[in-house]
C-alpha cells in the first residue's frame, strides 16, 4: 500500500520518460530538429569515441613510433605532406597519430574522473540538503573552503606531490569538481525536499534513505546529465593544461596538451606541431559543450517551450 501510494506521488522526470518511451530513431531525429546544435555536439563525441576506440587499427603508425626517411633517417619536424598528413613533432613522431591516440587519454581521463566525482559528489550534495543540520553546514563550510582556492592551483600542487600519470590527473580532477557539483545539487535537493510528495512520503513513514534514493535523487537526474555533459569538457581542458605545464601526463604520452607544449617551445615556428593539437581540444569540448546545453535546454521545464 505505502509503496503504491508512493508511486502515485512521485513525479515524473522533466521529458526523460516520454523520450525514453519513443521509438530510438524518432527520439534521435525529433532531438535533432529541436537542438541542432546538440546533435552536432553528439556526433563530435560519437566520432572522436570511435576515433579512440579505433586507434591502432586507423592510425597510419604507433603513437611513439619514430618516422624515417628511404635512408633511415628520423624525419624531425617534417610539414604536413602526403606521406605525413599532419606533419613530425620534434623527435618524428607522426602528429596524427598522435592525435589519434591522444583522444584515448582524454577520453579516459574525461570520462573517469566526471563518472567517479560527479557521482560521488551528486550523492553528497543530495544527502547534505536533505540531512541538513550540523552535517550540512561542515560540507558547505568545506566546500566554501575549496571555492576560495583556484581549481587549477590546488590541481598543480596534488600532482606536484603526486607525481605525473594519468590517475593522478583524474585523483586531481576529481577534487576540482566538488565545490559547483555539491552546490548546484543542493540547491536544487532544497527546493525538492519540501515537495507535496517528499512531505507524503515522509507522512507515510517512508525512511531518509528511501525518500533521498527513491524520490528526491531520480528527480535530480537531468541535473547530473548537464553537469556531467559539462564536466567533461571541462575536464579535457584541465587535463591538457596540467599536460602542458608539465605535471600532468607524462612527456613520452600522446597528451594534445603535451604536444602543446613543445609548440610553445618552438615558438610555433613549425605551426602543425600546436595547432592541429589546439584544434582537436577545441572542437571535442565544443562538442561536449552543444551537448550538455542541448539536455538543459531539452529537459529543464523552464526552458523547454523556448526550443
Amino acid at each position: 500500500m505505502v509503496d503504491r501510494l508512493e508511486e502515485r506521488a512521485l513525479p515524473t522526470l522533466g521529458g526523460a520518460p516520454s523520450l525514453a518511451a519513443r521509438v530510438p530513431v524518432k527520439a534521435v531525429g525529433r532531438f535533432a530538429k529541436r537542438q541542432p546544435l546538440g546533435a552536432i555536439g553528439g556526433v563530435i563525441i560519437i566520432v572522436v569515441t570511435l576515433v579512440a576506440l579505433l586507434a591502432p587499427v586507423i592510425a597510419p603508425f604507433g603513437a611513439k613510433e619514430l618516422a624515417r626517411n628511404e635512408t633511415g633517417k628520423i624525419t624531425v619536424y617534417a610539414s604536413p605532406s602526403s606521406e605525413y598528413l599532419l606533419g613530425t613533432d620534434e623527435v618524428g613522431r607522426d602528429t596524427l597519430s598522435r592525435l589519434i591516440y591522444g583522444a584515448r587519454i582524454s577520453l579516459y581521463v574525461a570520462f573517469g574522473s566526471v563518472l567517479i566525482g560527479i557521482t560521488g559528489f551528486f550523492i553528497l550534495g543530495v544527502v547534505s540538503a536533505y540531512a541538513g543540520g550540523l552535517f550540512d553546514l561542515v560540507v558547505q563550510r568545506l566546500v566554501d573552503t575549496k571555492m576560495a582556492l583556484p581549481g587549477l592551483v590546488i590541481a598543480l600542487a596534488i600532482m606536484a606531490v603526486l607525481g605525473p600519470s594519468l590517475n593522478n590527473v583524474i585523483i586531481a580532477i576529481i577534487i576540482g569538481l566538488a565545490p559547483a557539483i555539491v552546490r548546484t545539487v543542493r540547491s536544487q535537493v532544497l527546493s525538492l525536499k519540501e515537495m507535496d510528495y517528499v512531505l507524503a512520503a515522509r507522512a507515510l513513514g517512508a525512511s531518509p534513505a528511501r525518500i533521498v534514493f527513491r524520490h528526491i535523487a531520480p528527480n535530480c537526474f537531468a541535473i547530473y546529465l548537464i553537469l556531467a555533459t559539462y564536466y567533461l569538457g571541462f575536464a579535457i581542458i584541465l587535463e591538457a593544461s596540467l599536460s602542458f605545464l608539465g605535471v600532468g601526463a607524462p612527456p613520452d604520452e600522446p597528451s594534445w596538451g603535451g604536444m602543446l607544449t613543445v609548440a610553445v617551445q618552438e615558438y610555433f615556428s613549425n605551426y602543425w606541431v600546436g595547432v592541429f593539437p589546439g584544434l582537436a581540444i577545441f572542437i571535442v569540448v565544443l562538442g561536449f559543450n552543444f551537448l550538455g546545453d542541448a539536455l538543459r535546454d531539452i529537459m529543464d521545464p523552464r526552458l523547454r517551450n523556448r526550443s
